[in-house]
C-alpha cells in the first residue's frame, strides 16, 4: 500500500510545482505494486505497449494512445506497466488556467480511461511534448505560468469524456456537485432536493434521465465508492468507516454496505486486499 500526499510520486526536497511530468520508466522504478491515493490529478498518456491499471476497483487495459485520468482521492494501482512507454502529468486541481479546462478538471464525472482517436493524436502528442519540454527546463528558466498554460492546452486537446452521457442536464449537474460536497453528512436524497429547491420527483427524474438511476441510487453509489476506498486503501474498520461517512454506528453502516454490495464490509475488505 502506498499513500501519496504530495507531488511527485516520491518525496521531494523542494516545494512541489503545480504541474510536474515523469516518464512511465520512472513510474516503474517507483511503483511498489500497491494501491495509491493522491490529492492531485494523475494523467497518463501511453505511446506504446500493452498493460493494465485499476482505478476505483475497475481494471482498464492500456495500449497505444490510451489515456488514464485519476482524480484526487481515487484509489488506483498500476497492475502491469512493464511494457508501456509514455508519460505522466501530475497537477494540482487549480493548475488549469482556462474556464473550460477548469470545468473539465472539476467535474466529478471524468472518465478514468479512454483512447485518443487517430485524428486527434497529432494534436495531443504536440501539446504533450510542448508541456514536457517546458517542465524539463532548469529551475528558474521557465515563467511560472507556462506549464499551467500548456497543461490547459493538453487537457483541451484530450477532450476528456464524461461518464454521464447527459451531464449537461443543469439539474443533474447541480445535484452531482452537491452530492460530491455533502455525501459524508447527508445520506437522504430528499436533503438535496430541498437544498437545490426542487421537488423530489423533479430531481429524481433529472438524475434518471442523465444516468439511468434514481437520485437515491446515485447517492448510494457515491457513498459506497468512498467506503470501498476507505476499506481497501486506508484499511479502516467498519466502525471507522461509519464515523468518517456520517453513519451513527458500525452496525448501521454494515447494514447499508451489505444491502448495496451483497457483502459485509469486513468480507469485502478481505477480498479486495488479498495478496
Amino acid at each position: 500500500m502506498t499513500v501519496i500526499r504530495q507531488m511527485t510520486y516520491h518525496p521531494v526536497g523542494r516545494r512541489a510545482a503545480a504541474v510536474e511530468t515523469m516518464t512511465l520508466d520512472r513510474l516503474r522504478e517507483l511503483n511498489d505494486g500497491g494501491t495509491q491515493r493522491a490529492d492531485f490529478h494523475v494523467l497518463a498518456v501511453v505511446d506504446a505497449g500493452n498493460g493494465a491499471v485499476t482505478v476505483d476497483f475497475l481494471r482498464y487495459p492500456l495500449r497505444k494512445r490510451s489515456v488514464v485520468w485519476v482524480v484526487p482521492g481515487a484509489v488506483h494501482r498500476w497492475d502491469d506497466i512493464a511494457a508501456l512507454s509514455g508519460h505522466l502529468v501530475l497537477f494540482v486541481p487549480t493548475a488549469p488556467v482556462t474556464r473550460a479546462t477548469r470545468e473539465f478538471v472539476a467535474s466529478p464525472g471524468l472518465a478514468a480511461h479512454w483512447t485518443v482517436p487517430d485524428a486527434d493524436w497529432p494534436y495531443v502528442d504536440a501539446a504533450r511534448n510542448h508541456l514536457l519540454l517546458e517542465t524539463s527546463a532548469p529551475s528558474g528558466d521557465t515563467p511560472t505560468e507556462l506549464p499551467e498554460i500548456l497543461l490547459s492546452a493538453l487537457v483541451a486537446r484530450l477532450r476528456p469524456p464524461d461518464t454521464e452521457a447527459q451531464s449537461t442536464h443543469p439539474v443533474f449537474r447541480l445535484f452531482r456537485s452537491s452530492v460530491e460536497a455533502h455525501f459524508r453528512e447527508h445520506h437522504d436524497a430528499g436533503y438535496y432536493a430541498r437544498a437545490l429547491g426542487y421537488a423530489p420527483r423533479t430531481l429524481s427524474r433529472a438524475v434518471q434521465q442523465a444516468t439511468g438511476r434514481t437520485a437515491k441510487a446515485f447517492l448510494v453509489d457515491r457513498i459506497v465508492l468512498e467506503a470501498k476506498r476507505l476499506l481497501a486503501h486506508d484499511r479502516l474498520t467498519a466502525a471507522a468507516c461509519a464515523h468518517t461517512l456520517g453513519f451513527p454506528d458500525a452496525s448501521n453502516f454494515s447494514v447499508f454496505f451489505r444491502k448495496a454490495t451483497g457483502m459485509r464490509p469486513g468480507a469485502w475488505q478481505a477480498a479486495a486486499t488479498v495478496g
